[in-house]
C-alpha cells in the first residue's frame, strides 16, 4: 500500500537543499568566466532533431557561417541538429564556435564543430539560459520545439518589462512561424488586450541569411556590443 504524505510532518523533513546554491554558483562562476571573454556573438536556437538535410539544417549553416564573416561569434545550445548546424557554420568560416550544453536523458550530445575552449556543460537550464541573455547580441530562432519556445519567450519577457535591454530577435521560417505571430496578433493582441501593439516590434521574421544580417547591422549601427545586463 502506498504510504501517503503527512503535510503535518512537513516541518520535520531535512534536506541538502540550502548547499545546493553552491553547485548553481558554480554554474554561473563558470560561465561568467569564460563568455565574458567571447567578444560579440549572436545565439541560435532550433530543435535538436532536425536532419543535415532538412533546408533549415543548411539555412541555419548559412546564417552562422555569414554571422563569422561579420564579426561575430556563435552561440548554441551545443547538441545536434539546429545547434550543431549553427556551430558548424561558423566553425567553417573560422569564427568563434561555442556551445552551452545541457545534461539530458535524450538528444543531447554536444557536436564536434564546438571550439574545444568554448564548450560548456550545465545541469540547469536557468543558468543556461542567463547565458545566452547575457552574452548574446541577438537570437536567431529556427524551426524548434518546446525548448526553443522557452528561450523565444525568455527574451521577449525580459526585454517588454524592461529588465534587460533590447536586442534583435529574428524568427526564421515564415512558414513554421507565421501561425504563431498570426496568433500574437489577432489572440494576444486584438482579441484580449494581453500586450501591447509596441511589443510586436520585439521581433522580426525573416527567411534568408541575408535579412539576419540586415537587421543586427541596422541595430548595431546604432548600439554598441555589450552584455545586456
Amino acid at each position: 500500500m502506498k504510504k501517503e504524505r503527512n503535510p503535518k510532518n512537513w516541518n520535520e523533513v531535512k534536506t541538502n537543499d540550502s548547499w545546493g546554491i553552491f553547485k548553481i554558483m558554480g554554474e554561473f562562476v563558470g560561465g561568467y568566466e569564460k563568455l565574458s571573454k567571447i567578444g560579440p556573438c549572436v545565439s541560435i536556437f532550433g530543435s535538436a532533431r532536425t536532419k543535415p538535410n532538412d533546408k533549415y539544417y543548411q539555412l541555419a549553416e548559412n546564417i552562422a557561417k555569414k554571422l563569422a564573416e561579420h564579426g561575430y561569434g556563435v552561440i548554441t545550445g551545443g547538441g545536434p541538429g539546429i545547434m550543431e548546424a549553427g556551430n558548424k557554420g561558423a566553425h567553417n568560416a573560422g569564427g568563434t564556435s561555442v556551445g552551452l550544453n545541457i545534461v539530458l536523458p535524450f538528444e543531447q550530445h554536444d557536436n564536434p564543430y564546438i571550439d574545444r575552449d568554448k564548450s560548456i556543460d550545465f545541469d540547469y537550464f536557468f543558468v543556461r539560459k542567463v547565458m545566452f541573455v547575457k552574452y548574446s547580441q541577438g537570437f536567431v530562432v529556427m524551426p524548434g520545439g518546446f525548448g526553443t519556445l522557452d528561450e523565444f519567450f525568455e527574451a521577449l519577457t525580459l526585454i517588454q518589462t524592461h529588465k534587460i535591454g533590447k536586442f534583435p530577435i529574428i524568427l526564421v521560417g515564415t512558414d513554421f512561424w507565421s501561425g504563431l505571430v498570426d496568433w500574437i496578433k489577432g489572440t494576444l493582441l486584438k482579441d484580449y488586450g494581453n500586450i501591447s501593439p509596441d511589443d510586436l516590434h520585439l521581433v522580426d521574421l525573416v527567411d534568408t541569411e541575408d535579412e539576419v544580417l540586415d537587421i543586427l547591422d541596422k541595430f548595431y549601427n546604432k548600439y554598441n556590443h555589450s552584455p545586456n545586463f
